[in-house]
């Protein structure tokens, strides 16, 4: 059983390691490797088709229970990209329809909104082009500096980020108290509106990152995520894993002794896990 166990983990299917502990399993296992690993391929294959209502084949490429599932996530992709192309098809058929009059009132005020935002954002980068055009500089260091700002704005124009050229502006000291004062309400309401949508942006942004972050190292989707918390998970798990990592040094060393691992063997229990069942009850 310890033989079997320990061979069972170690088992690469490309390496000639691999082959050789893959004999030593099936010698001592009661059932042949390539048989128990085709059952959970199969049992795996049967509960994905089921939740995810689709069909993987039934050819031999499925090897191994990474191979299902790379093949679940192709077909999943798959499946999205279809329903991406239907969608789009359907948006262009209703595009053609002939639209109410409420349906072009609202597509014109979206249009005129948008617009008087792109008015905006060109308003005040045409501000900062002017006062940083690097080429009316006759200083050369004042020359670089002005280089170095432009190429900051004109990474925040392309990416239409409003909030970055404010930033810019008030840098440079080009927005002062009467600066303000003299601004329109109707500009203050097209600021608002765009920095409310830059907020919107940034955080779905935060939400996938974190969700992305969560996945990747197995966090439970409702723990708070933070640079304090992520850091003392972090510290536990390095700690656990030198604690392993001692004890199977101390084991090598100790099984470096053929009498030490006779001793430890005939020392050795099988103690069965309790059923879901028995936990339940007891």
């Amino acid at each position: 059983m310890v033989i079997v166990d320990l061979a069972g983990d170690l088992i690469d299917e490309d390496g000639d390691e691999g082959k050789v502990l893959k004999a030593v399993y099936d010698r001592y296992s009661p059932t042949n490797y390539d048989s128990q690993i085709a059952a959970e391929v199969d049992g795996m294959k049967s509960v994905l088709e089921t939740v995810l209502g689709i069909d993987l084949g039934d050819d031999l490429d499925l090897r191994s229970p990474e191979d299902l599932l790379h093949r679940a996530h192709a077909h999943i992709q798959q499946t999205q990209t279809e329903w991406a192309a239907k969608n789009a098809e359907r948006d262009v058929r209703r595009a053609k329809r002939k639209k109410s009059p409420r349906q072009q009132a609202a597509e014109a005020r979206a249009q005129e909104q948008q617009a008087q935002i792109s008015l905006s954002i060109r308003e005040v980068y045409r501000k900062l082009a002017s006062a940083l055009h690097p080429d009316r500089e006759t200083d050369p260091q004042e020359r670089d500096r002005k280089t170095r700002l432009m190429q900051r704005v004109n990474e925040a124009y392309q990416k239409n980020n409003l909030l970055q050229l404010l930033e810019l502006q008030l840098e440079l000291e080009h927005i002062d108290q009467h600066a303000l004062n003299s601004m329109s309400e109707e500009r203050l309401k097209h600021y608002n509106g765009i920095l409310k949508e830059q907020v919107r942006e940034l955080d779905q942004e935060i939400f996938h990152v974190e969700s992305a972050f969560r996945h990747a190292y197995g966090i439970d989707p409702f723990e708070a995520v933070s640079p304090d918390t992520v850091l003392r998970n972090l510290t536990a798990e390095l700690k656990e894993l030198r604690l392993n990592i001692r004890t199977l040094e101390q084991d090598l060393a100790a099984f470096e002794d053929i009498k030490n691992l006779k001793l430890w063997l005939k020392r050795f229990k099988f103690v069965p896990a309790a059923s879901d069942f028995d936990t339940m009850l007891f």
